[in-house]
């Protein structure tokens, strides 16, 4: 089991940029794939991007792509998503989430508890 905890949220300014963070417990870290998600007001949990295990293979969202970089460090247990270029309406909880060997836009097991993301125009 793996427990997950995000920090770097806040209340930024269309154009910014923001860098989230997600620490893992565990010594397994590095077996997991890791993924971003993120909730709006009123709308259903939606898929941001995501790292295989080694980190060699990303996947994003299309709403995201060119603007949003995910990345990890097994060695620090850790996972970053880097957001650039923010827009109003990426105003949403963002969510880390782990699973074991599946595929990037798969079932996820493990989930931490969110920072919220605040993009005012």
């Amino acid at each position: 089991q793996v427990q997950l905890v995000e920090s770097g949220g806040g209340l930024v300014q269309a154009g910014d940029s923001l860098r989230l963070s997600c620490a893992a417990s565990g010594r397994t870290f590095s077996t997991y794939v890791m993924g971003w998600f993120r909730q709006a007001p009123g709308k259903e949990r939606e898929f941001v991007a995501a790292s295989s295990s080694s980190g060699r293979s990303t996947d994003y969202a299309d709403s995201v792509k060119g603007r949003f970089t995910i990345s990890r460090d097994n060695a620090k247990n850790t996972v970053y998503l880097e957001m650039n270029s923010l827009k109003p309406e990426d105003t949403a909880v963002y969510y880390c989430a782990a699973q074991r060997g599946g595929s990037l836009r798969g079932r996820y097991d493990y989930w931490g508890q969110g920072t919220q993301v605040t993009v005012s125009s």
